[in-house]
């Protein structure tokens, strides 16, 4: 087998995204441009927990949880251990998926034994395997969470820079360098992270609204969905907006 210049070259290149990997990026970018009561929402959460549990390494099981009326429950899950650790959060009303959904902030958990303060997520995790978690709050168009997107993983060591490299996505601080990742979540970084940029963008835009008209937060939201096309993304309709008082 050839060990020359030309393969140890490309044995250092970091694997390329497949379609799959693709389209969780794309799903977590179109995601964050539809309005929050868009029909498409729940079909396209349900697109992004099975393509990360399929795409991202570290990754074996994957839940959505959402606040209904009658409480919080799972939208969509990749297997029955999912749903039976989201489960036992919500009959606690605690545990790592509230937290992040209510918070929104991601709240990742590199040691499922040592989570004493969430007796009962962590116990049944631990019955089912599950050895770390992060839990993502996920966001449309209002930039209010909607969602919270619910990792497990068997391996606590790989779940550790996930949890790592999602956190330097949702938190702005000195630059760390971290190790690349698999293509699926270098995938699943990259939409998060353009799904964060289309927050500040579409918040902006609401900023010049609420001034413009002196209308509250709310107001303005209405008033950016109301001039989205069906079919199209608030995004747009903001980017429309500010580079309307940009010329």
């Amino acid at each position: 087998m050839s060990t020359g210049p030309a393969d140890q070259e490309n044995e250092t290149l970091p694997a390329l995204p497949d379609q799959r990997s693709q389209k969780l990026r794309e799903a977590l970018l179109g995601l964050a441009g539809l309005p929050d009561d868009s029909p498409a929402l729940p079909d396209q959460l349900s697109t992004i927990v099975r393509l990360s549990s399929e795409v991202v390494d570290p990754v074996d099981f994957a839940s959505i949880t959402m606040l209904a009326v009658e409480g919080h429950r799972t939208h969509a899950s990749s297997s029955e251990e999912a749903e039976a650790v989201d489960l036992a959060q919500y009959a606690e009303d605690a545990g790592p998926c509230l937290l992040a959904l209510r918070s929104g902030e991601t709240v990742g958990v590199p040691d499922i034994g040592g989570a004493v303060v969430w007796p009962g997520f962590r116990d049944v995790a631990w019955r089912h395997g599950v050895r770390a978690s992060l839990s993502v709050p996920l966001f449309a168009g209002s930039g209010v969470p909607v969602a919270g997107l619910n990792l497990y993983a068997r391996d606590a060591a790989s779940m550790r820079l996930l949890i790592q490299r999602v956190q330097s996505c949702y938190h702005a601080g000195p630059t760390q360098v971290l190790p690349r990742m698999d293509a699926g979540s270098e995938q699943f970084l990259a939409g998060l992270a353009g799904a964060l940029l289309s927050r500040d963008l579409v918040q902006r835009a609401l900023g010049l609204l609420m001034d413009r008209d002196n209308i509250a937060l709310g107001s303005a939201y209405r008033r950016l969905v109301e001039a989205t096309e069906a079919g199209a993304r608030v995004t747009d309709t903001a980017t429309a907006i500010l580079r309307q008082y940009a010329s």
